[in-house]
């Protein structure tokens, strides 16, 4: 689960992280009284509240929002309300929304803050080695992205304890990498050890601020930060899943989260459907080292019955994107007849317009292999991972 930034920054806020002074406005009349709350003179900022990063890079569909992006430094108060009604119910396009982009139906006025220099900071768990890993970086202008893929001895990477603080020297090989002034010491370590706590008794998945700016006197402030949690654990924290903001989902994500599966969109042509995150995760790298690309995947889980599997399927199956379907189950407790059961339903509904090619494995596997084979559903059948890929992609090319 995501939140806004605004809503990020009171948490981190309240584990001692400095933060500029903000107010949330949902009109322009708002937001020009939050300027005058957020200080008597300007600049202040202006930042569209979407759960996307870029946001300074984007644009909007709207001509009437104006050419400059979703977050805009203004100078004088008159000029507040013009901006904020050029932004709110405006669709904003960044490289993490895609072209169709999400609606900015609340904006963020904040003080704006000199600063000497800036960096990325951020905590996550490693994939690779299943530990808590603190990300540092000076990025500049360049995109962090960009840096991990082309530069990344740019990033330091430091395994951070789950019990205690960080370590003095930890603190220090940070300080030398981001070579921030000596009286930014004591900061930094704070800095440090707030994200570790707000990590683990938050449940976070990720935090990160980008940037981190750094003030003349060598205090550090979050100007920006973005929070994303475990869905697992939302269970222990009512306060956090009274922030989900379900315009910022899709309707099809909306949909399967009912069935309590997880599904996920990205720029892709190919629909995955498999029952562990871990399958998905390989399935895609499979696909890409065949230049092809995942239009979404869909987790689907035991402890349902056929009519919410077949609803599960029905969203891939209904996805425009999707130009062919990759179907991987390793059958434990949820069987594959199951998911057999549950295609020939959805496809009796939408029909099967492009390529699906099956893998099952485990329970009930020649049962499932059974109810396809009878229901003379044009499905291709795949014994492996690996050969379900392959199968999968001379579909397509034939289809092309």
């Amino acid at each position: 689960m995501n939140i806004h930034e605004y809503q990020a920054k009171q948490i981190l806020s309240s584990y001692g992280v400095k933060i500029p002074k903000g107010v949330i406005a949902y009109t322009p009349a708002e937001a020009k009284a939050a300027a005058e709350i957020v200080s008597a003179h300007g600049p202040w900022v202006l930042k569209a509240q979407i759960q996307s990063g870029a946001r300074s890079k984007g644009y909007f569909l709207e001509k009437e929002a104006g050419s400059e992006g979703g977050i805009r430094v203004i100078k004088y108060r008159r000029h507040i309300y013009e901006n904020a009604a050029q932004m709110l119910g405006k669709t904003l396009v960044t490289i993490q929304t895609g072209p169709s982009g999400k609606k900015v139906s609340r904006i963020y006025i904040e003080a704006f803050n000199r600063v000497e220099k800036s960096f990325y900071m951020a905590l996550a768990v490693s994939r690779v080695t299943a530990e808590l890993t603190l990300l540092a970086a000076v990025t500049k202008d360049e995109d962090v992205l960009k840096t991990a893929l082309n530069r990344p001895n740019k990033i330091l990477k430091v395994r951070l304890d789950l019990a205690g603080s960080a370590r003095p020297e930890q603190v220090r090989e940070v300080m030398d990498f981001l070579k921030l002034p000596p009286r930014s010491a004591k900061h930094l370590e704070c800095l440090i050890n707030a994200l570790h706590r707000a990590f683990l008794e938050k449940d976070a998945s990720m935090i990160e601020i980008n940037p981190v700016g750094v003030l003349k006197n060598g205090e550090l402030v979050a100007l920006d930060a973005k929070i994303s949690f475990d869905d697992n654990a939302l269970f222990r924290h009512a306060d956090i899943r009274q922030l989900k903001d379900d315009c910022e989902v899709s309707e099809r994500e909306l949909q399967a989260s009912r069935y309590k599966f997880t599904y996920s969109e990205f720029d892709g042509a190919v629909g995955c459907i498999v029952n562990g995150d871990g399958l998905a995760l390989a399935a895609m790298d499979l696909l890409r080292d065949k230049n092809i690309d995942a239009a979404c995947f869909i987790n689907v889980k035991g402890g349902v019955d056929k009519d919410k599997i077949a609803s599960g399927i029905k969203i891939i199956m209904t996805n425009p994107r999707v130009e062919g379907i990759l179907l991987n189950i390793l059958g434990g407790f949820l069987r594959c007849d199951l998911i057999a059961d549950g295609i020939v339903s959805a496809a009796s509904e939408v029909g099967l317009n492009v390529p699906m090619v099956v893998r099952f494995e485990g329970t009930n596997r020649d049962r499932a292999k059974e109810i396809l084979e009878n229901s003379r559903l044009p499905v291709i059948w795949a014994d492996t991972m690996e050969e379900s890929v392959d199968k999968l992609a001379v579909a397509l090319e034939e289809a092309a």
